[in-house]
């Protein structure tokens, strides 16, 4: 029998700040079986200045033509453009990656439009690890999710709870607990910040029901996320210190690296993890 080639995927990229030029950077030095296509960007000339750049330089497009072009759009831009970004792709049974996770519990309609057009949504591990782990956990039985969540104060700086409240995180000196409660409850004042306890929560035991402690910590200087699980098949402890970007002190530098791995199990033909 005559083995198939396999077949390139096309990949958009909705937002071209940190996370989006990195992505774009590390498949423009080759990804087996993914393409750089096309870029959509706030401000469309920077963007056009970046991807001349590249080896093989895209079109920058407007965002609504992203799914006309490619099989994969990946979203990462500012959370409140998820449904006009994901709408398009979705209605074309297209495949979105998006890190804006939490932008989902306020667009549940984004899922049934994916479940009527055939489209997929597809949420990368981030910052995380385990949530493999946590997810098999969720097929038996899960008693327990928490998250502590420590972040240098530049992570913290201009998130509406902070802002709401009028922290003033300068004055900071040993570490401030900020808040304590659910991960949905949290995600409304944290909404740059904490996609990644949304994603847990999404994999383990629901948003709601995922308990998260925010602190702004003076003595860290990475984002650091400390989770236990307690389920019927095995405990899990995990400790996570992620770097910063230097862009953008609130994104974690592995985000787009985790971006790029979603990509690559699509393409590939063996996948590791679930």
């Amino acid at each position: 029998m005559r083995s198939r080639k396999a077949v390139e995927l096309r990949v958009a990229l909705a937002g071209y700040g940190a996370i989006g030029k990195r992505v774009a950077s590390l498949l423009d030095q080759g990804i087996e079986g993914l393409r750089l296509v096309a870029v959509s960007a706030n401000n469309a000339a920077r963007a056009e200045q970046h991807v001349a750049t590249l080896r093989q330089p895209v079109p920058v497009l407007p965002l609504a033509q992203l799914a006309e072009v490619a099989d994969v759009v990946v979203e990462c831009a500012p959370a409140h453009l998820l449904p006009e970004i994901a709408t398009p792709v979705l209605r074309a049974g297209k495949v979105l990656v998006t890190v804006s996770v939490g932008a989902l519990l306020k667009a549940p309609e984004l899922v049934d439009l994916a479940r009527e057009h055939g489209g997929r949504i597809h949420v990368p591990s981030g910052a995380l690890l385990g949530l493999d782990a946590v997810q098999a956990a969720a097929l038996g039985e899960i008693y327990e999710v928490t998250m502590e969540t420590r972040k240098p104060l530049r992570g913290l700086a201009g998130a509406p709870y902070v802002e709401g409240r009028q922290i003033d995180l300068s004055q900071v000196e040993e570490p401030l607990k900020l808040f304590e409660g659910s991960a949905a409850e949290a995600i409304e004042g944290f909404p740059a910040n904490l996609n990644v306890a949304v994603a847990l929560g999404l994999a383990g035991v629901g948003p709601e029901n995922t308990r998260l402690q925010v602190w702004a910590d003076p003595s860290v200087d990475r984002n650091t996320h400390i989770i236990n699980v307690r389920s019927d098949s095995a405990d899990l402890h995990l400790v996570i210190r992620n770097i910063p970007t230097d862009e953008n002190p609130k994104t974690g530098r592995i985000t787009a690296l985790s971006i790029v791995a979603t990509l690559r199990k699509m393409a590939v033909p063996l996948v590791i993890g679930t």
